[in-house]
């Protein structure tokens, strides 16, 4: 994946029409945030995408159920709901949750891609590997589970990042219940990160190895594999990769793609299959992996993650 080594520094040629249109991209995705605390305290309308709004409110309102207890007085859940909607990072979790429960809704539709077991998650599941096969089988468990969350608005705590759980969980030390109280300390007691879906997923990328590749076919892949193998082979966070297949982030991906290691006719396949009608503007092929690499790195949103 070699190639003619760009300045990137420069204001001219490839290196800065691509750093350019990255600047948009994050322009775009840093009013993620902002615009979901406004339209989340919001009883009007929403201009947005309301299926994604509607599931991150949902989620927003599960989580503070679960911190205070289904008991809790109505306005005291609202106001737990809100002050977890003031956390600019466990909202921007949240909506690319909801992003990827949409995405792999619409790549069911699309490209008749089963939302829960995709034909590299079955081809794991029968590996001779049994270490490897159980854990394939413990992916395809959490995955049915978190679409089920999704059709329902849901997220259980358990299947939190460990630092957005802490985060969470600091607001039983003020408002909870002694009963929430003592759950929220057994689920400390008991949480384990690599056991959550993300985490999971993060295994059995890992365990590919080199072959870890195959995971950036879309197709074959499936969403949630995809972006666990996106975010591993160039080194992002996993909410960035999901963020980065939004059809308006078409240069975003192919940098992402990039960066792990495709040629150009692999990437512009791959943003295809996302958004049938949309090529590139500017060829990434003319930069190497390493490079695309460093351009990611000096995204504002990628540095914010």
């Amino acid at each position: 994946m070699g190639g003619t080594a760009l300045d990137l520094a420069s204001d001219t040629g490839v290196g800065g029409i691509l750093r350019g249109e990255l600047a948009r991209s994050d322009r775009a995705l840093a009013a993620v945030s902002p615009v979901l605390q406004h339209f989340l305290a919001s009883e009007g309308p929403s201009l947005l995408n309301d299926a994604i709004i509607a599931r991150v409110r949902g989620m927003l309102s599960c989580l503070a159920t679960q911190v205070l207890g289904s008991t809790a007085d109505p306005s005291a859940l609202d106001q737990a709901a809100a002050i977890l909607s003031e956390d600019a990072v466990l909202l921007g979790h949240l909506h690319a949750l909801a992003l990827e429960g949409q995405l792999t809704e619409r790549f069911a539709q699309r490209l008749s891609l089963d939302p829960v077991l995709s034909p590299l998650l079955q081809e794991l599941i029968a590996s001779d590997d049994p270490s490897v096969a159980t854990l394939a089988m413990n992916g395809l468990t959490a995955q049915a589970r978190f679409m089920q969350s999704q059709r329902r608005m849901e997220l259980p705590l358990s299947e939190l990042p460990a630092h957005l759980l802490d985060n969470v969980l600091r607001i039983s030390e003020r408002d909870a219940s002694i009963g929430s109280q003592r759950a929220t300390e057994h689920l400390r007691a008991t949480y384990d990160e690599s056991a959550t879906r993300l985490g999971v997923l993060a295994r059995l990328v890992a365990v590919m190895r080199a072959g870890a590749v195959v995971s950036l076919a879309l197709n074959h892949a499936g969403v949630a594999l995809f972006a666990s193998g996106l975010a591993a082979c160039s080194q992002q966070g996993r909410d960035f990769a999901i963020a980065a297949c939004h059809e308006q982030q078409g240069l975003r991906l192919a940098l992402s793609l990039r960066a792990a290691g495709l040629d150009a006719g692999a990437i512009q396949h791959q943003l295809t299959l996302i958004e049938p009608t949309g090529f590139l503007t500017t060829d990434c092929s003319q930069i190497t992996s390493e490079q695309a690499q460093q351009l990611l790195m000096q995204s504002t949103i990628t540095r914010a993650l």
